[in-house]
Formats: structure tokens, C-alpha cells, sequence
């Protein structure tokens, strides 16, 4: 090809709109990378049915619903079910209830994660870290139901915790039917189950820094434990930061609390273990109240929203990143 039209293709590309030049190179790059595209419609299409035609539904929240009637309810807007919850008892002790264990949670899960990480990552046996790594994991893949069975049976009264507390001269404990414990039961269990699985963006993390970082540091003079926190985890902060505010905007949430404290919970225990969830459960399903439980439930959605906006403006004026 002659400099002469090579200079004129450059010319017309300069004066190509900018639109019909993405388009050109979405089209060439769908043409490429079709199978992508076509994968990436399932996650689209479940997110679309599942969660944001569901949103029509909050609706209800506003009006009067009967069954067999319209699935968005009649009548006029009112807030007559938000004034029932904001007075109810029983809701803003499943309110506390809900940031009490989630942040109990978060308060203990949230670092012995990051030190789990920064533990797994000084392994220098490779063959020794990936069983580690194994064994760490593992729990996050039994079923929730397996996992409040294994509970019930290690602390039901005949069970070899209280065994073990007999033969030391103790009395028998039922955990699992006395409130104060519930607390307790939930933080040790969930860090069982989550502790190594949550490590997992931390490693793949610390695999991005640049090990001339760690060189420097050494032919500085810096210790191991010093170069763990002035190189590792300023490199992670990001990452930290980012984990810290999905954390911190799903305190109100269910997250994956709904199905243990369902499935651990009892009418002896509603003083510490009712959550939101479950109390939107129980008015919703089991005593037909919808309006009413879809009103609590946008409730707990908006200060999910308010959680989550706040800690990612903090974020990003303490650490300089956000998630937008």
C-alpha cells in the first residue's frame, strides 16, 4: 500500500464519527468473541427475572393486597404498613438482633480472614499450603443444613461437648435452646465455615505485587513482619477496602444468615437470634401478612442502600478507593 493512501485512510478515519467507530469495533469484537457474549446472557437473563422484576413487587408494600386479586395490590398508596412495623415490638428486636450478629460477625470474620490470608501467603511449601488451603475451604461447600445438623448434634445435651463437660465435673449445657448461646453459636460456626474461602481475593491479591517490592525491602534491612505490613498489606489496602464496604452495606441484610438462624432458632431463642429475615418470613409466609412483610422488607433494603453509600464515601476519602 502506497504512503499516498495510507494518508488517506488516516484522513478518513480522523473525520469518522466517533459513534459509528465504537460501533465498528463492538462489532468486530462481537464477531470475535461471540461464545463470550452468548455465555454471558445467563447471568443477565437470571439477574433480569429473579432480581428486578421481583422490585415491581415492593409495591405492595404502598397498597392493599388480597388473594386472587391484582399481584400489585389495590387501592390508593398509603403508608399504613410502615407505621405498623416502625411501632412493633417485635420488629426492632429483630432489627438489633440483625446488626448485633452481623457485626459480631464482621467484627471477628473480617480480620482473622486477612491474617488467615497473610499466614497462607508466608507458606513457602507448596505442597503444605495447598492442603492447607484445601482443608480451609472445605467447609464452605457443605450444605447449610448439614452444617445445623453437625451444630445441633455436637451441642445437643447428649452430645460430646456436654459428655466432655460432664466428665470434667460440669453440668449439662442445652446451647442450643438458651438464648445467651445463640450469639455465640453463630459468630464460632460462620468463621468456621467462611474463614478460608474468604481468603480467596486476598491471595490472588498478594499474587499482583511486584517482587522487587519484597528485594527492596530486604536489602533495606526489613524484617519479615515488616515487610508484611509495609509492602503486603499497602499493596491489598484496595481489595481490604473494597471487601470491608460489601461487608458493611449488608449488616441489615440476610446475606447468608436467613437459612442458619432459620434452621437454628426457636421460640426460646426470638430474644437474641430473630433476624429481619426471619421476621419478614414469619409475617410474610407463615402469618400471610404481605404488605406487611414487604414493607419491612424495603426498609431493610434502604438502609442496606444508606450502609453502603456511606462506608464507600468514607472509603474513599480515608483509603482513596471506592467501588464508585
Amino acid at each position: 500500500m502506497s504512503n499516498k493512501t495510507q494518508i488517506q485512510q488516516l484522513d478518513q478515519n480522523e473525520w469518522e464519527p466517533k459513534e459509528l467507530t465504537l460501533k465498528r469495533k463492538i462489532s468486530k469484537d462481537f464477531r470475535i468473541n461471540w461464545q463470550l457474549y452468548v455465555m454471558f446472557l445467563f447471568p443477565i437473563i437470571y439477574y433480569v427475572i429473579f432480581r428486578y422484576i421481583p422490585m415491581f413487587g415492593n409495591i405492595l408494600a404502598f397498597r392493599k393486597y388480597s388473594a386472587g386479586g391484582s399481584i400489585f395490590g389495590n387501592g390508593p398508596l398509603t403508608l399504613k404498613y410502615f407505621k405498623q412495623f416502625i411501632t412493633a415490638k417485635p420488629f426492632w428486636q429483630a432489627f438489633s438482633n440483625t446488626l448485633i450478629l452481623n457485626g459480631l460477625y464482621l467484627l471477628f470474620r473480617f480480620p482473622l480472614t486477612l491474617i488467615f490470608a497473610l499466614l497462607l501467603n508466608e507458606i513457602r511449601n507448596l505442597h503444605w499450603k495447598k492442603f492447607v488451603q484445601t482443608v480451609s475451604y472445605l467447609p464452605h461447600f457443605i450444605s447449610m443444613v448439614i452444617v445445623c445438623g453437625m451444630i445441633k448434634e455436637l451441642l445437643s445435651t447428649h452430645g460430646p461437648i456436654n459428655d466432655l463437660i460432664f466428665k470434667l465435673g460440669g453440668e449439662k449445657i442445652s446451647f442450643i435452646s438458651m438464648a445467651e448461646w445463640f450469639r455465640t453459636i453463630f459468630v464460632t460456626s460462620g468463621i468456621w465455615q467462611s474463614l478460608g474461602w474468604g481468603t480467596i481475593l486476598y491471595l490472588a491479591a498478594m499474587t499482583g505485587i511486584n517482587p522487587s517490592l519484597y528485594e527492596a525491602a530486604t536489602v533495606d534491612g526489613a524484617s519479615h513482619f515488616q515487610q508484611v505490613m509495609h509492602v503486603t498489606i499497602p499493596c491489598i489496602l484496595p481489595t481490604i477496602a473494597t471487601l470491608l464496604i460489601l461487608d458493611i452495606g449488608g449488616l441489615v441484610g440476610s446475606g447468608g444468615a436467613f437459612e442458619k438462624v432459620y434452621l437454628l432458632y426457636s421460640p426460646m431463642t426470638y430474644e437474641t437470634s430473630d433476624i429481619v429475615s426471619t421476621y419478614v418470613f414469619r409475617m410474610g409466609v407463615e402469618s400471610g401478612s404481605i404488605n406487611f412483610a414487604t414493607a419491612v422488607g424495603l426498609f431493610e433494603g434502604l438502609i442496606n442502600l444508606v450502609l453502603l453509600t456511606c462506608a464507600n464515601f468514607v472509603s474513599r476519602k480515608v483509603a482513596k478507593t471506592s467501588l464508585w
